[in-house]
């Protein structure tokens, strides 16, 4: 399959003043990888409305091409492990960091962080799930490495009208646990209950009592807020709970005592989705394609952007104006 010489890609610069648009670019001018791509999809997330926007210091080098997931098909191969028409996906390992991400028509990967597309996932269901839900199934995989189990009681998700929220409900409902949800937006609270919670609360509503230890709610949680709400949680997380921590909407700064960890025994255990171990990735898909695989996959990434519409949507995003996933389709 030939490769043209120019190519589509949502192009970010800051050398002169933020600039993020569509422009043509040489395909020599991508990033080097051992394996070419024909993009299909990529998704939106968190971190690329911060990108795109130049609303936080996510590109480590300028100019970069956008978008830290990216599904497609190899037209080019110089490994071994990846052969021409395989459909394979990546997620973050620098994407839109320290090299060119999903937002292009072609891209190059590098084949030790590139993922085989498993069998029973569509293209568009990858991109669907993408560093959300990569990152929930992280979570439960590294909650449950650490003894948790459905048994010991409800796991709370924070931000659960969020990509990674929405799509943690409802993994965390297809594994088999009890889960309930915490978010500001209370219109959706009917929808994150057909994700699979069976209870809501409205996060300014909420009172976790300000003593090191209050009564307990919870046998764990998956926080995507941080700040204040991670506080909150270490203090009613029952005895050898764990909290999985991915990410800051609602702040950087965590103040606590010792005193759930030395005297409940919870653990606090930090989410590192962007540079996971490859092996520990491919295992992951092929849950999140299997038993994990969240059942309303379409309720929860109902939005399907045109390339112009990604601007203005990463806009939204950052507004809080918008609720579970989208994705981008980049094909012609």
């Amino acid at each position: 399959m030939s490769i043209p010489e120019h190519i589509q890609a949502f192009r970010i610069d800051q050398r002169d003043g933020h600039c993020a648009d569509w422009q043509s670019m040489r395909t020599d001018q991508l990033s080097s990888g051992d394996v070419c791509i024909k993009v299909h999809y990529s998704s939106v997330n968190y971190k690329d409305a911060l990108a795109a926007t130049g609303s936080g210091k996510i590109l480590r080098q300028f100019p970069l091409n956008g978008g830290i997931d990216v599904v497609g098909e190899v037209v080019a191969s110089e490994s071994d492990q990846f052969d021409v028409g395989e459909p394979v996906l990546a997620t973050g390992s620098g994407l839109s960091e320290t090299r060119d991400g999903g937002y292009s028509e072609y891209l190059n990967l590098h084949s030790d962080w590139t993922i085989p597309l498993p069998d029973s996932l569509s293209m568009l269901d990858a991109m669907r799930i993408g560093t959300a839900g990569f990152t929930a199934a992280l979570s439960l995989y590294r909650m449950e490495a650490n003894g948790q189990t459905p048994e010991q009681g409800p796991i709370v998700v924070t931000g659960a009208s969020g990509g990674v929220g929405s799509l943690a409900v409802n993994i965390l409902s297809q594994a088999g646990y009890e889960v309930h949800a915490i978010s500001g937006k209370t219109q959706f609270f009917n929808w994150l209950r057909q994700l699979g919670a069976v209870s809501c609360s409205n996060r300014h509503d909420l009172y976790l009592g300000d003593r090191p230890l209050e009564s307990t709610i919870w046998a764990g949680a998956i926080d995507t807020v941080g700040g204040k709400m991670l506080e909150g949680l270490t203090r009613v997380i029952s005895p050898w709970g764990n909290i999985a921590s991915c990410g800051l909407a609602g702040g950087a700064e965590l103040h606590t005592t010792v005193m759930p960890f030395i005297i409940r025994g919870i653990s606090l255990l930090g989410i590192n989705s962007s540079q996971c171990p490859t092996e520990l990735r491919k295992q992951l898909w092929q849950r999140l394609a299997g038993p994990w695989k969240p059942p309303q996959l379409a309720q929860i990434a109902v939005t399907q952007l045109r390339r112009d519409e990604l601007p203005e949507y990463c806009e939204k995003m950052l507004a809080g104006q918008i609720h579970g996933r989208a994705t981008i389709q980049i094909k012609g």
